[in-house]
């Protein structure tokens, strides 16, 4: 049986401000985490905020968004940026771990790409996967897990009650 999860919050910033609160509880636990999250800088005005993640979990910030100008519509995420944030997060993943986070199964991964390979490795090791998504990418995500996925509610306190449950038996 897989432990894996995914949840989505809908406010601004939300999503990634659970999953960073996740990842330090279930550390301050003890526990080895793997994966990124993601913080958000530069949102105290109506701008496009700058998205960095954190390799966990102590392993580098890397910015992730790409400034494409004032009046730019279309898709900030570096791939570059995101190609080394990738590779740290598979090195982590030589070393032993109970638990991986991805702030976002997004676009790359339901194509097949970003952190899908990694978050297939680490739910195979037995590792407790959670995965924040949006409702455009959930169903990807309930395939990528083969309907193995649990949608848990996007708060901190569903998250543990979830973790603890399938790391029970």
């Amino acid at each position: 049986m897989l432990k894996i999860a995914y949840t989505m919050a809908h406010g601004r910033g939300e999503l990634d401000l659970l999953l960073a609160e996740l990842a330090q509880r279930l550390q301050a636990r003890g526990l080895k985490t793997r994966g990124i999250v993601q913080i958000n800088s530069g949102c105290e005005t109506d701008q496009k905020c700058d998205m960095d993640v954190q390799v966990l979990p102590d392993g580098p910030m890397i910015r992730i968004s790409q400034f494409l100008g004032k009046e730019a519509r279309g898709c900030r995420l570096d791939p570059d940026a995101m190609a080394t944030a990738v590779a740290e997060v598979e090195r982590s993943l030589a070393n032993p771990f109970d638990v991986f986070l991805l702030n976002k199964f997004g676009k790359q991964e339901a194509e097949g790409r970003g952190f899908r390979d990694l978050l297939a490795e680490a739910a195979a090791s037995g590792a407790t996967v959670i995965a924040g998504t949006n409702p455009l990418n959930a169903k990807m995500f309930e395939e990528f897990a083969d309907g193995e996925a649990a949608c848990v509610d996007a708060d901190i306190d569903a998250l543990i009650s979830w973790y603890d449950a399938v790391n029970a038996a």
